[in-house]
């Protein structure tokens, strides 16, 4: 079975905490009302980190100007997100 490289933790950490936040939505205040767990949350730094669209992420990111309405397409957490907005 082959082994997929996972990008830097810091980096999907931030990256998945920004996306979340341009959305509105805040990961630790739905850890703190139950709507998601630590574990949760780290499954969801582990696929960002395996995802290979952090340079999409970085643009979709720098070009936001208002609260989005969903996460974009190409985000291995978009269904996740989309559901604690």
């Amino acid at each position: 079975m082959a082994r997929t490289s996972l990008g830097d933790i810091e980096k999907h950490f931030w990256l998945t905490r920004s996306v979340a936040r341009c959305m509105g939505v805040s990961l630790t205040e739905a850890m703190v009302e139950g709507r998601l767990t630590a574990n949760d949350y780290a499954e969801m730094v582990t696929r960002c980190r395996a995802a290979e669209c952090s340079e999409n992420c970085a643009i979709w990111l720098s070009i936001q100007q208002s609260q989005a309405i969903a996460a974009p397409e190409f985000c291995a957490n978009a269904k996740t997100l989309n559901e604690l907005r």
